[in-house]
């Protein structure tokens, strides 16, 4: 937890509230002595990166082949014209190098 000033929380409190809302906390010190905390309430507070990274790793896998049959005979393997802009082997060939 990081300490400044109660003269630094008065000229600078967007910033300190934008820091606050990232995950970060603060003691609040005047003349030297702790007298206030400010951080999330618990309810609030957002993940960090190391926990959503944990968080992904417990999702369960896509099956991308099973997913577009489903798509497929859901909405029909006809719903796209020749110019469909997801097919890749198609597009990665047209375009120009040289230019």
């Amino acid at each position: 937890m990081d300490a400044i000033t109660l003269r630094e929380l008065r000229n600078d409190t967007a910033a300190i509230l934008n820091a606050v809302e990232w995950g970060r906390s603060f003691a609040i010190t005047r003349d030297g002595v702790e007298i206030a905390e400010i951080r999330q309430p618990a309810s609030r507070r957002r993940p960090t990166p190391a926990e959503l990274v944990e968080r992904h790793k417990r999702l369960p896998r896509i099956d991308y082949a099973a997913m577009r049959a489903e798509a497929d005979e859901f909405f029909g393997e006809d719903r796209l014209g020749d110019d469909d802009p997801w097919e890749r082997s198609r597009h990665q060939h047209d375009v120009n190098v040289s230019e």
